[in-house]
């Protein structure tokens, strides 16, 4: 499942509803940061429908991730996270800078 903010929601469809709110069991969010990946296990959750994007059906017996993806820890995926937000505000803060000095 995916959801507005960006997130991937894996799970057992248990219920849903005319306005497309899930219930799902056993869900995990996967956090995909470059090569790397973490299942972080959520539990039982309900997803009101206004959050989904999209929903799709998975064989769990057949689930593959590309060979080059990494599983890794639920602290070192978040440590990646990290590591990216602030590679992207450098990169904007730098941008800024530039600008104001009128440096192409």
């Amino acid at each position: 499942m995916l959801l507005g903010d960006g997130r991937h929601l894996l799970g057992l469809l248990r219920s849903f509803d005319q306005f497309a709110s899930i219930v799902l069991e056993g869900a995990c969010e996967r956090v995909i940061v470059g090569d790397l990946y973490c299942d972080i296990p959520l539990g039982l959750n309900v997803i009101r429908g206004e959050n989904v994007v999209l929903i799709g059906e998975m064989d769990m017996v057949k689930e593959e991730l590309p060979s080059h993806m990494t599983a890794v820890s639920t602290a070192e995926i978040k440590r990646a996270q990290k590591a990216g937000r602030d590679a992207t505000y450098l990169k904007g803060s730098m941008k800024n800078i530039m600008k104001s000095l009128d440096i192409d």
